[in-house]
């Protein structure tokens, strides 16, 4: 099975920092990636390489067998939140509608089927009966649901997230991870995420980036890496494991 995703000795700085060193891995379709790492570790600068708003700096990064920049309409991504205007007038259904621009016909007119989409994001995440309430009025945990689904209503292959619950609260958390845990094998989805332990039961495979990357499974990620605590040697010792499993 092709990957959705490879990178290829991928380097990348800005000016003269060196902020991702020789990574190489593969994501396969629908798969659950979590991404992991230190503050300014490079999770997020990989995270726009992924979506061609960064251009490696030597390597290469193909995905659904394309550059970035190319691959992007089965692309959806959802940041950490938003900066707006609490009293811009657009509703929650507005908002989710904007998932479907890339779909958008020469003429610029949404379809029944656009407005559907959104209605069925909506309902996915538990926020159908807020469609027409104002976005600005929403908590902040309901406000990061309605962003993931303007991601889904795009109907995306890929969907990247930028630490999702970084800014709510342990219940909004929860209501998150169970609206990913639903997700799992109808896309590919990639986490950059804050808080490893509670997504560890999510992911499938784990890459850990500090500055290079190192890949693991769940069940290798001790409970220093769960907790935050980014140790060389620990990194080492985990890369050391497992090329030893792969070569047994």
């Amino acid at each position: 099975m092709e990957p959705i995703i490879s990178l290829k000795n991928v380097c990348f700085a800005y000016q003269d920092d060196q902020v991702i060193k020789d990574v190489s891995f593969d994501i396969a379709p629908g798969e659950f990636v979590g991404i992991i790492g230190p503050n300014g570790g490079g999770k997020t600068t990989l995270l726009k390489l992924l979506m061609g708003f960064l251009k490696p700096s030597t390597g290469n990064i193909s995905i659904f067998g394309s550059a970035p920049t190319i691959a992007r309409q089965p692309i959806a991504y959802v940041p950490q939140s938003v900066r707006f205007d609490k009293q811009f007038p657009i509703s929650v259904l507005e908002l989710v509608m904007g998932g479907r621009l890339s779909h958008l016909p020469w003429y610029g007119m949404f379809s029944r089927e656009d407005k559907q989409a959104a209605l069925s994001a909506l309902e996915r995440v538990g926020l159908l009966e807020f469609q027409h309430r104002s976005f600005g009025n929403l908590s902040g945990g309901q406000a990061q649901r309605a962003l993931i689904a303007r991601a889904l209503a795009s109907n995306p292959r890929l969907l990247l997230l930028d630490e999702p619950t970084a800014s709510v609260d342990n219940q909004a958390e929860a209501d998150i991870y169970n609206i990913l845990k639903g997700l799992r094998g109808v896309m590919t989805i990639v986490m950059v995420t804050h808080n490893l332990q509670a997504a560890i039961e999510l992911v499938e495979k784990v890459v850990c980036v500090q500055q290079s990357a190192t890949v693991l499974k769940p069940q290798q990620v001790c409970e220093h890496f769960a907790l935050g605590l980014y140790h060389t040697p620990l990194l080492k010792s985990a890369a050391k494991s497992e090329t030893m499993g792969s070569s047994s």
